[in-house]
């Protein structure tokens, strides 16, 4: 299969998995055959549990929130190290849950040798269809592995938030969208 068409099929930019074969960081064993073609060996890409590992993945709403960040990047690796897996990749990065496009996540998510995407809350991977993430990973005999479920234990409720969330987002703008759920999620248990 050509570098282009494995990308594809990875969900990765094909620029970015040429620069990540220039870099010699492409997570899957590939060869130049001509002066534009570049060829990834297939049977690497269709098994990843029998290379496999664990990817850590910590994500923060904003800029102050950085000492966070790196508390979770320790206490994930903590219980890696105490659970005794392997590690190979981490991903940390700052952005919204509400956002899909973070390069980050799907690097992470897009690498073959992850066996089992490893993260502190289910909202840190996202805020909405956190369902279908797990879904798709287990397909493809990976998994997700949560440290603390113990988020929001009545699911209805915990729905009903990401909903808020999400409308508030379209309307206010990411930022205060959590602020504007929380609140309306306020006023409608008081009235």
């Amino acid at each position: 299969m050509n570098l282009t068409e494995w990308a594809k099929t990875q969900g990765v930019h094909p620029q970015t998995a040429y620069r990540w074969f220039r870099e010699g960081t492409l997570p899957v064993p590939a060869q130049r055959v001509g002066p534009r073609t570049i060829l990834v060996n297939i049977e690497t890409t269709t098994a990843p549990e029998a290379v496999g590992g664990l990817g850590l993945y910590a994500r923060v709403s904003s800029h102050d929130q950085k000492g966070d960040l790196e508390r979770q990047l320790a206490r994930l690796s903590a219980w890696a190290a105490k659970a005794g897996g392997k590690v190979v990749r981490v991903e940390s990065e700052i952005a919204s849950g509400m956002n899909g496009a973070r390069s980050k996540a799907r690097r992470l998510l897009a690498d073959p040798r992850v066996t089992a995407v490893v993260v502190e809350h289910k909202d840190r991977l996202g805020r909405m269809n956190i369902e279908l993430v797990e879904a798709a990973l287990s397909a493809s005999g990976r998994r997700l592995i949560v440290l603390d479920g113990g988020e929001i234990a009545d699911d209805l409720v915990r729905d009903m938030a990401d909903v808020l969330t999400s409308f508030c987002a379209r309307l206010y703008g990411r930022r205060s969208a959590k602020n504007r759920a929380r609140k309306a999620l306020e006023a409608a248990e008081h009235g």
